[in-house]
């Protein structure tokens, strides 16, 4: 687990960064346990469970891990082999394409996902930011009606509806709704 947290002591956000930075912090202030926090995951607002104990770095995780078959493609360069299926026709159109089939076939793909992106974008920040306040602020006052600011993507009248949540809350739904 190497994405950011945002944890949370009741309504007050008390530390966010990568879990080994949020473990070094709690084993120095020694004033929090695991037992008393909730933690978000920054890019989806979803609850992460804390471990209990000191997590393994990143390191001795790789240093664990088996040593993996050689793969077809060029890994070194993050291109992996794989198969798929066309009909004859679909060959035919590419093989009439400059650059041939695979180069074709990243073209169409890298299009497709930028034209995708956008709308995206824009739904996995409206999930993430009603996950989170579904978890921390589902009983305040103007919850439904953010909700439907939000759903409409309407900032202002959103900051509208949270402007007397507790600070923290109030920041990181923003910072989930409108990063």
């Amino acid at each position: 687990m190497d994405h950011t947290l945002h944890i949370f002591r009741g309504p007050v956000r008390i530390m966010s960064g990568k879990l080994a930075e949020i473990w070094d912090a709690l084993e120095t202030e020694r004033a929090y346990t695991p037992h008393d926090l909730l933690a978000f995951s920054a890019e989806t607002g979803r609850v992460v469970d804390l471990p209990v104990s000191r997590p393994i770095s990143a390191r001795e995780e790789t240093q664990n891990e088996v040593e993996q078959p050689a793969r077809r493609g060029r890994p070194k360069l993050g291109v992996v082999s794989r198969e798929i299926t066309l009909l004859p026709r679909h060959w035919d159109w590419l093989a009439s394409q400059r650059g041939g089939a695979s180069a074709t076939l990243r073209r169409l793909i890298d299009d497709a996902r930028k034209a995708s992106d956008a709308t995206t974008s824009l739904r996995q920040r409206q999930t993430a930011a009603y996950t989170f306040m579904n978890a921390m602020a589902g009983n305040f006052p103007g919850y439904e009606e953010a909700l439907r600011s939000l759903y409409r993507n309407d900032e202002a009248d959103f900051r509208a509806k949270i402007m007397n949540w507790p600070r923290d809350i109030r920041d990181t739904a923003l910072c989930y709704a409108y990063p």
